[in-house]
């Protein structure tokens, strides 16, 4: 009951200090202080890992049935410390062929009443090379998904190329392959398929 307490004033507590920022820089914060907490071995104080909950599916084998799904962090810097955390798999990503800034700020809205963000970011991430570095430093061993999409300013005939270009790129280093298709238009994928 006492670590509960503690969680929930630690929580409190960091949950006031970002909401001092806006939505979008308090993501950069979160992991930016989650990276120096796992760095500095302080990771135990954010969260304890769970027990293991072995599940299987498709083949591959989760250490739990909760994962991290793809957004929080885009160019895979931040895997190890995130896996400190205890989430069963991770999911990183969108990452596309080429760097790009995503939609101009601001793209991400609090809705506090609704314990909700709205997320426009547009897939700002380093691109695909960057996210393929980051995950090779990466000691994580656990099932590591991977999250692909199509450059913004890829015209339609030639976004086929897009997926299959990142597909390439990171089908060595993933568990898994998520085809991301919620740019405005998907005609490149719905050719592919």
């Amino acid at each position: 009951m006492r670590a509960g307490r503690l969680n929930w004033a630690m929580y409190s507590i960091a949950r006031h200090v970002l909401f001092c920022f806006d939505a979008e820089r308090a993501h950069d914060l979160t992991l930016a202080s989650l990276e120096a907490a796992w760095r500095s071995g302080l990771n135990p104080l954010v969260a304890a890992k769970p027990k293991p909950l072995p599940v299987e599916v498709l083949g591959l084998q989760f250490e739990n049935p909760v994962g991290l799904a793809a957004g929080l962090d885009k160019n895979g810097a931040h895997v190890d410390a995130l896996a400190a955390l205890g989430f069963g798999f991770i999911e990183v990503g969108t990452t596309t062929p080429r760097p790009q800034a995503g939609n101009p700020k601001p793209r991400m809205f609090r809705l506090p009443r609704h314990e909700a963000v709205i997320n426009r970011l547009g897939f700002n991430n380093g691109g695909v090379d960057a996210l393929v570095r980051n995950v090779e430093r990466a000691r994580y061993g656990g099932v590591l998904g991977i999250n692909i999409g199509r450059n913004k300013d890829t015209p339609n005939e030639r976004a086929t190329g897009d997926y299959l270009h990142c597909l390439e790129r990171v089908y060595p280093r993933a568990s898994y392959v998520t085809v991301n298709i919620s740019s405005p238009n998907t005609q490149g994928l719905r050719d592919l398929l």
